[in-house]
């Protein structure tokens, strides 16, 4: 599987042109494509011959979907207009993680299904219940490797037999704006990355669910956390996902 990776990341990774800062620029070199030399490559490597391309229309997707620009591409002498959605990752630092979704437990719970003793397990992480043991690291929460055996082989399993769907979730999404690709751009080298997302899916999938050594739960090569920060405020104590999106391109 990985030198298949491998293989796709050399196919779909190339310097850019022009740089861009944001969606913005994005939108831009898609709807400019017949002069952007970025755009072609991408269109190229999503399978679309350029000659045969009547008109693009690029517009960033607003809302909390996986995808933030979609290009709708229609083909001369044909009805139909494909639309590819794309979720970009602009990366500043090469080891930092970006964080590829967040919400609240019980929004989990009813997006996964999950059982109610796992939702308190989760809830006492992120410390929206406090915690039931005196002298834990942090006054306000568990850490996952505070809490008994049983409770640690409870959430293991839960994510181990639903790694799928939750890997699914938060990086590809499940409504009409799911992401069809991942553009990766790493700002200090000026590389792009245009990856199916069926492919970063597998990637990040890769690997056990474990505890870590810190206290937080690894799935594969995602980290789950609780939010933090916000300055005190409730929206700390959310569950949030986290990669880091140069792992799949070095």
């Amino acid at each position: 599987m990985i030198s298949n990776i491998d293989e796709l990341v050399k196919r779909g990774s190339d310097t850019a042109k022009g740089g861009f800062r944001n969606e913005d620029d994005v939108v831009n070199k898609f709807n400019n494509w017949k002069s952007d030399l970025d755009a072609q490559d991408w269109l190229r490597i999503m399978e679309y011959k350029l000659d045969e391309i009547e008109k693009i229309e690029a517009v960033k997707i607003t809302g909390s979907h996986k995808a933030d620009v979609q290009v709708k591409i229609k083909i001369f002498l044909k009805d139909v207009i494909a639309a590819e959605n794309i979720s970009i990752k602009l990366v500043s630092n090469p080891q930092g993680f970006n964080q590829v979704d967040k919400r609240w437990v019980s929004k989990y719970e009813e997006l996964w299904a999950i059982p109610k003793n796992i939702v308190n397990t989760l809830k006492l992480f992120t410390g929206e219940i406090p915690p039931i043991y005196k002298n834990t690291k942090d006054s306000r929460r568990m850490f996952f490797n505070e809490m008994n055996s049983k409770t640690q082989k409870d959430v293991v399993e839960f994510f181990e037999q639903n790694k799928i769907m939750v890997i699914s979730d938060i990086l590809k999404g499940r409504d009409k704006m799911a992401a069809s690709w991942m553009l990766i751009y790493q700002k200090p080298t000026n590389l792009w990355t245009l990856l199916p997302i069926s492919v970063v899916m597998n990637f990040f999938a890769n690997g056990d669910v474990k505890i870590t050594n810190l206290g937080s739960l690894k799935i594969g090569r995602v980290t789950m956390q609780r939010k933090g920060g916000d300055g005190g405020r409730d929206t700390a104590k959310m569950l949030q996902f986290k990669i880091n999106p140069c792992e799949i391109v070095q």
